[in-house]
């Protein structure tokens, strides 16, 4: 029975280096697995198993494993991708994983690069639930979130509800706010007038918004989130929080992530010699942080910038460092 079943394993082999690359194997590579596999029974005295673990390992230790060989490209100049390269890199976008078996399907055939059919498969993957990986890679790294499980600068003795998982439910808000843009096909503009959002127990509570049947764990979307002064990218705390530097606000820091993130504006990084905001609110002194941006704007190197910046970013100090609302 073990040696009738030896020719479905060596054929499982090549469907798992099929996957494992992310393409279809050439002969030629078919040959070169199957070789190795001989050369490890006959020459090594290997038995079957021992033999098709060392075949495998062969293949998870190459580099059409370990690299995605599809964005280097090959030779010079510039030439058409094949079907497998599109597979792989329309799958790496929209998903941040590899092609599943449909998608493989169509680049062996070579119908991918036909456009209705290149249509057909990108609808299909975005409403698949791994176009999460598209919210949290591709926004993540647009709006400048990804790291912010990360994020610890926030003066927890200060702001004690500011816990692990509010932080978490802070990260996850903007992307289940991106899912629904692009499996709902919304307009782009919802990403900033949008009058809903997403939230926990947690965030609701948070935001001031009744958990009546929402938990920790099931999230709802809040239709009517501008009476709570939500709604949209700008308000969402991930981003009023990821910039502020932990004991007050920052209308530097939150004026510059919407003039470049989503104004797309290149602004320069301050001269060396400019004198720093004090880290507390508190000792402001008898000045507001508007009066105190204001005498910053009188450095003539300063002026330019922030005149641009600082107008955004005291728009929101109606949220204080950890996003939540004050007067």
């Amino acid at each position: 029975t073990r040696l009738a079943a030896e020719p479905s394993h060596l054929k499982d082999v090549l469907d798992f280096a099929s996957r494992a690359y992310r393409r279809s194997l050439s002969a030629a590579e078919r040959d070169e697995l199957m070789t190795f596999y001989r050369g490890l029974r006959t020459d090594d005295g290997l038995s079957h198993e021992e033999a098709i673990q060392d075949t495998i390992v062969s293949l998870l230790m190459s580099p059409y494993f370990s690299y995605r060989l599809d964005a280097a490209g090959s030779g010079e100049g510039r030439r058409p991708l094949t079907d497998d390269e599109l597979a792989s890199r329309l799958s790496y976008f929209l998903w941040s994983s590899l092609p599943d078996e449909a998608l493989l399907q169509q680049a062996a055939a070579g119908r991918l690069h036909h456009s209705e059919t290149l249509i057909a498969q990108t609808r299909r993957m975005l409403s698949d639930e791994r176009v999460r990986g598209l919210a949290t890679e591709f926004g993540g790294n647009w709006l400048d979130f990804r790291r912010f499980e990360e994020h610890n600068s926030v003066a927890r003795e200060r702001f004690p509800n500011f816990t692990d998982s509010l932080r978490q439910a802070m990260y996850e808000e903007p992307i289940r706010f991106f899912v629904d843009v692009v499996q709902q096909d919304r307009s782009v503009l919802d990403f900033l007038d949008a009058d809903h959002t997403f939230v926990n127990a947690e965030l609701a509570r948070h935001y001031g918004m009744p958990t009546m049947g929402v938990s920790d764990d099931l999230w709802v979307r809040v239709s009517n989130a501008t009476d709570y002064n939500r709604g949209g990218l700008l308000p969402m705390s991930v981003f009023l929080t990821k910039n502020a530097p932990g004991l007050r606000t920052s209308p530097v820091k939150r004026g510059y992530w919407v003039v470049r993130r989503l104004l797309g504006e290149r602004i320069p990084p301050p001269p060396p010699n400019v004198p720093d905001l004090p880290d507390d609110e508190t000792k402001l002194g008898d000045l507001t942080l508007r009066e105190t941006l204001a005498r910053h704007r009188e450095h003539v190197s300063c002026a330019g910038c922030h005149a641009r910046i600082d107008s955004i970013g005291l728009a929101f100090e109606g949220f204080g460092p950890v996003g939540e609302r004050r007067d």
